[in-house]
Order: structure tokens, then C-alpha cells, then sequence
């Protein structure tokens, strides 16, 4: 396993020195899931919740949310994002809602931290907006799923 890389040799949290890296095209997806009581569901799925089209907002949201990341994350370089997309996987069976974001831009560093900033507040947007009829939605499972460019190359998530 590497060494962190937020650290210096004394111990001290800095920004990693991107100045020398290569620009390349950088992909990265994360997703996440809110599992909520069916009736909550189906007031989204109606158009029928008290704050109007909830998953239009939280795709929006997701795509601010991936825009502030640097503003939010101590660390992250902020990003000159060159795409983002947002989009929702309804489990009727399970009453959940899946949230799955791609982000990209051409730089030195790559876009996991958007991707997975950008699902928590898609979900998030969910949650504020359907909490007046349901408090117990749960928020769960974000994670990368894949990355792309830089010196490390392709990672693919395997297994779960």
C-alpha cells in the first residue's frame, strides 16, 4: 500500500504539488443509494412532494455540489470540470433510489472527490426534501466506481 499522500515528511496535512503531473482526460463515477418507505417513493415518483420535482432539484444539486467541492474538502484542488452528469436509479422493490454521478475534466489531477461530493448532496437534496413525510430515509453505500486518467490509469471497482 502507498503512503498518504496529504502528508509531508514531518507529519503536516499540505496540498499535494500537482505542478508537474501530465493534463489528461479524467473520468470518475460514484454512486450512492436513500432507501426510503415506499409511500415517500411513490409521492416522488407522482411529482406529488410538498417541494415540487424532487429528483430534477437533486440533479441539480449533485452538479453544484461537484462544482464546490474544493470549497468543502480542505485539500482537493479546486477543478476546471469539464462534465457533469447526474442520474437516478428507482428500485421500486426496495424503495430506493440510486444516484450515480460522472464527472470529467482535462488536468493534473483527478475527479473522484467531485463525483462522490456530488452524490452525497444529490441524496442529501433528497433527504431535505422529502423529510417532512419521512425522517428515516437512509442514506448509504457511496462509493467510487470507476476512475480513469492520470498516472495510476484505470481503477474499476470490483466485487460489490
Amino acid at each position: 500500500m502507498s503512503q498518504f499522500t496529504h502528508f509531508d515528511a514531518q507529519g503536516q496535512a499540505h496540498m499535494v504539488d500537482v505542478g508537474d503531473k501530465t493534463e489528461t482526460r479524467r473520468i470518475a463515477r460514484a454512486s450512492g443509494r436513500i432507501q426510503m418507505q415506499p409511500e415517500t417513493l411513490q409521492l416522488i415518483l407522482a411529482g406529488n412532494a410538498k417541494k415540487g420535482d424532487v429528483l430534477g432539484i437533486a440533479r441539480i444539486a449533485a452538479i453544484q455540489g461537484s462544482k464546490r467541492t474544493a470549497d468543502l474538502i480542505p485539500l482537493c484542488h479546486p477543478l476546471a470540470l469539464t462534465r457533469v452528469a447526474a442520474e437516478f436509479n428507482i428500485d421500486q422493490g426496495n424503495h430506493t433510489i440510486e444516484c450515480v454521478v460522472t464527472a470529467e475534466t482535462l488536468g493534473r489531477t483527478g475527479v473522484e472527490m467531485e463525483a462522490l461530493t456530488a452524490v452525497s448532496v444529490g441524496l442529501l437534496t433528497i433527504y431535505d426534501m422529502c423529510k417532512a413525510v419521512d425522517r428515516g430515509m437512509q442514506i448509504s453505500a457511496i462509493q467510487l466506481l470507476e476512475k480513469q486518467g492520470g498516472k495510476s490509469g484505470h481503477w474499476i471497482r470490483t466485487g460489490a
